[in-house]
């Protein structure tokens, strides 16, 4: 079997928490006393969108929050989303040393809004670990469609084989292999070291 040369990495779960998924929401309507179904609801019909980049932040807001008066504000709402992304420490320390031993081609593979994203590339030095971002609101496909790997693929000319990609849930794991790519599964940081360790990756 040829080498590794490109991880790909999904964010949310894998290098930090997730940016806006269901433990995420729920810890926003608890703290603004917000009506879980109706949110649910709304949300439902609009994230499609806001995770392909095709309505902004503000607008996703609009229509889940704002559609009538509250006793918050707009900015206290956006920066309690923001302030839920926390990192998870070892694993950006070891993907950083797998970025800087020059061995692998680095990038992302992961569904996020696009202001969440650019918020956390900054906030936690991605782009110092990450040659490329293959985000869902950047590319308009969200895992697990098999388009959003295959650009991913296309974009680095690296065949399938020669790339893992890590991520903490399995359906997207099994379209990515599906394509030929080799899989990790997410799960704590040594049985990650462990698992690259028997495709030959090693800082």
């Amino acid at each position: 079997m040829p080498g590794i040369r490109a991880i790909f990495w999904d964010v949310g779960g894998v290098l930090l928490t997730n940016a806006w998924d269901r433990t995420q929401r729920l810890a926003a309507l608890e703290h603004f006393r917000l009506d879980e179904e109706e949110f649910h609801d709304r949300h439902e019909m609009v994230v499609s969108s806001f995770e392909r980049g095709k309505i902004t932040l503000d607008e996703y807001l609009d229509r889940t929050v704002f559609y009538r008066t509250r006793p918050f504000t707009r900015d206290a709402f956006r920066d309690f989303m923001y302030s839920l992304s926390q990192p998870f420490p070892e694993v950006l320390e070891f993907a950083q040393a797998l970025s800087n031993s020059d061995k692998y081609f680095m990038g992302t593979i992961n569904n996020e809004s696009r202001e969440l994203n650019y918020y956390r590339i900054e906030k936690y030095g991605l782009r110092k670990i990450f040659r490329l971002f293959v985000s869902s609101c950047f590319v308009g496909f969200r895992k697990p469609e098999k388009d959003i790997y295959r650009l991913a693929l296309e974009a680095t000319q690296i065949p399938a084989e020669e790339c893992c990609f890590v991520d903490d849930r399995s359906l997207n794991l099994e379209c990515a292999a599906k394509l030929g790519m080799q899989t990790v599964e997410m799960q704590t940081v040594d049985e990650l070291r462990e698992q690259l360790a028997k495709l030959g990756v090693s800082p």
